[in-house]
């Protein structure tokens, strides 16, 4: 994992909740994580890691992520057993 990426996953797990973070470096943290992600339809995006999957939803017209989205990718990275 980068110094980037371990960075984004404090981001991630900060309080209070961000609404700062750029989706693409979520991504980028989440692969680094060894994570299969999957293209779902429309900006549905699928992701499996540690046998956990979720479908989200990629920020549109923005690129950055809001603090529902930010909430509910730290409670999948909790069930796939990744602390910050």
């Amino acid at each position: 994992m980068t110094k980037k990426q371990r960075q984004t996953l404090d981001k991630i797990f900060e309080k209070p909740d961000r609404s700062d973070i750029p989706w693409a470096t979520i991504e980028a943290l989440l692969v680094a994580l060894g994570a299969e992600i999957s293209e779902g339809s429309g900006s549905r995006v699928r992701i499996a890691l540690n046998d956990i999957r979720a479908v989200f939803h990629r920020p549109h017209p923005e690129r950055v992520t809001n603090k529902g989205a930010i909430k509910s990718v730290r409670r999948f990275l909790q069930e796939a057993g990744v602390r910050p």
